[in-house]
């Protein structure tokens, strides 16, 4: 995938952006301030394929179209001066929110939010994570299962100022094993919406079709199948999974 028009055009590098765990940088294309992540920036994991990150989150971008719910940003791939990787449209969010929070325990909010698990800081005082109780988070954490996100930390979760919410950093998706680990757990049991089902059924019927042909490129032939198979168990169970499998639950860190 590639964008065109304006977006084609030379990317400049503005700044390094030290948090990232693989070389990420805020670049811009004419006055287009964007995210640049070069494929010769990430780093070798145990579990992942390498080399490939950049193709997942594209692939991951694709979904989200296909959803029509616009959880990911504009995302493609394309050259830059690292070399070619994956490039995101950067979001202005609105700092004095958190749609995700720790918060202490003994002040949980309690009208429009969900406890996903109780700890201690570092201080040894007892703490909760929470969410927001809504539709935008929702729709990601469906998409989230769809794409099998093995890293759905709180802080990338993008807080807008008109209250929609985007998903970004999905290089650690579409892995053939279960990963999903989240912060968004919220909803565990709970039955999906007509909505989410019918969002699903896009994806799973796009699979044989438009969606499948883009994701080829993208992704392996056994990920594919089991996409498929995620988006099946999904129509079959209609609910949202509670935590299975040998590995945490929730990425660390949290944010």
């Amino acid at each position: 995938m590639t964008a065109s028009g304006p977006l084609d055009g030379e990317l400049q590098v503005v700044a390094r952006i030290p948090v990232a765990s693989n070389e990420t940088f805020l670049a811009a294309i004419g006055d287009v301030p964007v995210i640049y992540k070069p494929s010769s920036g990430e780093k070798e994991l145990w579990d992942f394929p390498d080399g490939d990150l950049a193709q997942r989150e594209v692939a991951a971008y694709l979904v989200s179209e296909c959803l029509e719910w616009n959880v990911v940003p504009c995302t493609w791939l394309r050259d830059g001066p690292y070399g070619p990787g994956m490039v995101q449209l950067w979001q202005h969010v609105d700092e004095e929110q958190d749609a995700v929070d720790v918060v202490a325990a003994d002040d949980l909010p309690v009208e429009g939010w969900r406890l996903v698990l109780r700890g201690a800081d570092e201080d040894e005082r007892p703490v909760a994570l929470v969410h927001e109780d809504s539709d935008s988070l929702r729709a990601m954490a469906v998409f989230d299962m769809i794409v099998n996100n093995a890293d759905r930390k709180g802080g990338h979760v993008l807080a807008m100022p008109d209250g929609h919410r985007y998903g970004v950093d999905h290089g650690l998706t579409f892995h053939v094993e279960h990963k999903l680990r989240t912060v968004l757990w919220g909803w565990v049991g709970e039955p999906l919406s007509e909505r989410e089902i019918d969002g699903v059924r896009r994806v799973r019927a796009s699979v044989d079709r438009e969606l499948g042909a883009s994701l080829r490129g993208l992704l392996a032939e056994d990920e594919l199948d089991a996409l498929v198979a995620r988006c099946d168990r999904m129509l079959d169970e209609r609910r949202f999974p509670a935590p299975s499998g040998w590995m945490p639950a929730t990425p660390w860190p949290l944010f």
